[in-house]
């Protein structure tokens, strides 16, 4: 299969220090699939599948519920989680997010680090849809 058939596909690498993380973003019609992965062994973390709605506080603003999947003893569900919703309210399709970053030996300041990256990598790619 012609994996071009499913729509633009957008890559984009960020590095800073012992961090680099690449994003790879997939349109599948009018869904979206998001790689994001890097550190020194990138892998399969967390899954996150996010649908947009109308918010239930105020459904003039766009909202998005998320479903996560975890693998054992791996953390990046809360990152999956969050850039999934994000990108799926502020597009208002849905949006499912894979995620692995290891990085071995990381300290507080890094992991800051990556969340800063991952956050301006949202904010690119939504100026650019």
């Amino acid at each position: 299969m012609d994996v071009t058939m499913c729509g633009k596909i957008t890559s984009a690498v960020k590095s800073e220090g012992r961090i680099t993380i690449q994003f790879t973003a997939i349109d599948m019609g009018k869904d979206l699939c998001i790689v994001v992965c890097g550190g020194e062994r990138p892998h399969l973390g967390a899954a996150a599948l996010a649908q947009s709605r109308a918010s239930l506080a105020n459904p003039s603003e766009m909202s998005a519920s998320v479903s996560v999947l975890t693998l054992l003893g791996h953390k990046e569900d809360k990152l999956a989680a969050w850039v999934a919703k994000r990108i799926s309210r502020s597009i208002g399709a849905n949006v499912a997010v894979l995620c692995g970053i290891h990085v071995n030996d990381i300290c507080k300041a890094e992991i800051e680090t990556i969340r800063r990256m991952v956050d301006e990598w949202c904010n690119e790619y939504l100026q650019t849809t």
